[in-house]
């Protein structure tokens, strides 16, 4: 028997229980890790609350992101072996394959032999952020260089990767969030410029920053009533990407706005990525390169143990973080 994490009934941090439970073999296409870092993400909280895409079979493990060593090897795998290191590209389901254990059975498909330079902790912070960023950024917005690009919510791990990514092909990253206390640590993690939307004038501010070349894409998981100053500011043939919901408000769709500059309102999910073997490999070969390089180097905003797995999801949903949570097993 092994630990994993599961939860009985929905709702808060509270309903996280550690138990013991067999762990299956590894079925066809699958290997079983022993995991050593844990990656935490919003949708695990979704997931746990009952607000997620998936609906949970109670009781439900749970964890999209996970770097660990290869204990076993199930039929029809090919190229890995017992005792490689890996990490875990998400897979779409977390109820068919969570990885909140000491041991995992997790598809082979979605292994990674991570550069050997990162750590567990920085190996399991890698592929939810960084391949998020890329798709949008990269895969759909055509990001290049000397492009302004608005990223939101930006001391998120997401953000922060959309930073490093934007730095890497030459773009100039303007990070917006709430208020001006994350301001000097998001200069520090390469944006050219900050905003705090509850201080400033965003619109305004946007406009003051890009000049008459406007913002051509802007990366957002939040929604609601920022859509308008966003776009209000965007170039024409700008392309704004939304890969979230976070705001409680409605979010109005800027008809003229987008009609007079032609702009591109694009829902993402970074499954799209993740799903077409094609584009994975681009992102992948892409976001090692930059790990190799130093370029794209994972923030951890908090480590905490496996046992204090109660107190990693309060962190989580409280906010504060700047940067990835990890859980160390």
């Amino acid at each position: 028997m092994t630990r994993v994490v599961r939860f009985h009934e929905l709702g808060g941090p509270e309903v996280l229980r550690i138990e013991n439970v067999d762990v299956p073999e590894p079925g066809r296409g699958e290997v079983r890790i022993q995991v050593k870092a844990l990656g935490l993400n919003r949708a695990d909280a979704l997931l746990r609350s009952g607000n997620y895409i998936e609906t949970a079979t109670l009781p439900s493990g749970l964890g999209l992101e996970a770097a660990g060593v290869i204990e076993k090897v199930g039929e029809g795998v090919e190229g890995f072996v017992p005792g490689d290191a890996v990490s875990l590209v998400p897979p779409r389901s977390m109820i068919r394959w969570p990885c909140y254990g000491e041991l995992a059975n997790v598809p082979a498909a979605l292994l990674v032999k991570h550069p050997a330079s990162l750590s567990w902790e920085e190996a399991a912070a890698v592929w939810m952020q960084y391949l998020t960023a890329y798709g949008g950024l990269i895969d759909i917005g055509g990001l290049g260089r000397q492009d302004f690009v608005v990223i939101t919510a930006a001391s998120s791990s997401v953000g922060l990767a959309a930073i490093q990514i934007a730095n890497e092909v030459g773009a100039i990253p303007i990070a917006v969030t709430r208020t001006s206390t994350k301001r000097q640590a998001l200069l520090e993690a390469g944006a050219a410029h900050v905003i705090a939307s509850a201080e400033e004038d965003l619109e305004a501010r946007l406009k003051e920053i890009s000049g008459p070349q406007g913002i051509r894409v802007v990366f957002d998981p939040v929604g609601g009533p920022i859509f308008e100053p966003l776009t209000a500011a965007m170039s024409s043939g700008g392309i704004l990407v939304e890969y979230g919901g976070l705001s409680a408000e409605k979010t109005p769709f800027p008809l003229f706005t987008a009609l007079s500059k032609s702009l591109t309102l694009r829902g993402f999910l970074v499954h799209e990525v993740i799903g077409d073997p094609v584009r994975l490999e681009a992102a992948k070969a892409f976001i090692i390169a930059g790990l190799i390089s130093g370029s794209l180097h994972p923030v951890i905003a908090r480590t905490f143990s496996f046992d204090q797995i109660v107190e990693a999801h309060r962190f989580l949903v409280s906010n504060e973080q700047f940067g990835k949570i990890v859980v160390t097993v």
